[in-house]
C-alpha cells in the first residue's frame, strides 16, 4: 500500500490533498507542527507532530513514506523568511528517509514577481529543481479563497475592490489536490522522469470585475465594485497577466460555482 505524506497537512492546500488522498485509498500521514483537535480530523488520516526547521520527530514522521507532498506555507515575518531554508531540510530528511517522489506546490511565475512572498516561493521550486532525487514542482494559479478575501476584506469598508487592467484564473484548492496527488503517485513508477513540473490553471480566465460581481451575486454582500489601481510589484505582475496560464486549464471547478458551493455549506 502507497504511504503518502502531506507536509504541512493541517493548512489550506493540504487539508485538500488528505482529503482527496484519503478518498483515493492511500495510506495517509499529515505532518504539522501541531496535531489538529479531534473536530478538525479526517477520519483514516495519521496526523504526526514534527517541524523541519529543527529537526524535531522529522525522522519518524518520515518513515515508511513513499510519496511527500510539500504544501508548507508562511506568509508573513521570520516563518516566511525560513520557509526556503525550511524547504531545503524537508527535501534533505526525505533524501536519508529514501523516500521516491517528493512534490511541491508553489505559485505560478513567483520568479516573475519581485514581491518578498513570491521571491520565497521562487527559492523553493530553484531547491526542488535542482535536487538529486525525484522530485516535481507544481505551479498552480491563485486559489478561489485568495480571490474570495480580497473582496471580503474590501466590503467591510463598502468598496469590492477591481483591480484596472487585471484578470485572474483561479483555481480551486480540490483541483490542485487532484493534481498534486496524481503528480506524486505517476512519479512513484520505474520510468517517471526524475524531475517534472507542471502548471496548473483554473477552468477559465475572468477580469477581477467580473468575479467581483460573481462573488457580489452569490455572498449577498454590500459595497460596491469599484475599480482601483493597484501599485508596486505585484500590481505589475498582475496586469502582464503573469498569474495566468489559459494553456492549462486544468482545473474543473470555477469560482461562481465554488461560491454557490460555499454558500450552500453556509445554510
Amino acid at each position: 500500500m502507497v504511504v503518502v505524506a502531506v507536509a504541512g497537512g493541517t493548512g489550506t492546500a493540504g487539508r485538500a490533498v488528505v482529503a482527496e488522498a484519503v478518498g483515493k485509498g492511500f495510506v495517509v500521514r499529515s505532518i504539522s507542527r501541531r496535531i489538529p483537535s479531534d473536530e478538525r480530523r479526517l477520519a483514516g488520516v495519521e496526523y504526526t507532530a514534527a517541524d523541519f526547521r529543527t529537526g524535531m520527530d522529522v525522522v519518524t514522521a518520515l518513515t515508511g513514506v513513499d510519496a511527500l507532498i510539500e504544501t508548507l506555507d508562511a506568509r508573513t515575518g521570520s516563518s516566511l523568511k525560513a520557509l526556503p531554508a525550511t524547504t531545503v531540510a524537508v527535501l534533505a530528511a526525505a533524501t536519508r528517509a529514501g523516500i521516491t517522489r517528493c512534490v511541491l506546490l508553489t505559485i505560478l511565475n513567483a520568479a516573475e514577481c519581485s514581491m518578498g512572498y513570491y521571491q520565497v516561493q521562487a527559492a523553493r521550486a530553484r531547491s526542488y529543481e535542482a535536487v538529486g532525487i525525484p522530485a516535481s514542482v507544481i505551479y498552480a494559479t491563485q486559489f478561489h479563497d485568495l480571490v474570495a478575501r480580497l473582496f471580503s476584506a474590501g466590503s467591510k469598508v463598502g468598496l469590492i475592490p477591481a483591480f484596472t487592467g487585471v484578470s485572474f484564473q483561479p483555481i480551486a484548492t480540490a483541483d490542485v489536490a487532484r493534481i498534486l496527488l496524481d503528480e506524486a503517485v505517476a512519479g512513484l513508477l520505474p520510468d517517471a522522469a526524475a524531475h517534472h513540473s507542471r502548471r496548473a490553471g483554473g477552468p477559465s480566465v475572468w477580469t477581477m470585475n467580473e468575479l467581483a460581481e460573481q462573488w457580489k451575486a452569490a455572498t449577498h454582500r454590500r459595497g460596491m465594485v469599484t475599480s482601483v489601481p493597484l501599485p508596486g510589484a505585484f500590481g505589475t505582475f498582475l496586469r502582464a497577466g503573469k498569474n495566468l496560464a489559459p494553456d492549462a486549464a486544468v482545473g474543473a471547478v470555477e469560482f461562481n460555482d465554488w461560491l454557490q458551493a460555499r454558500q450552500s455549506l453556509a445554510g
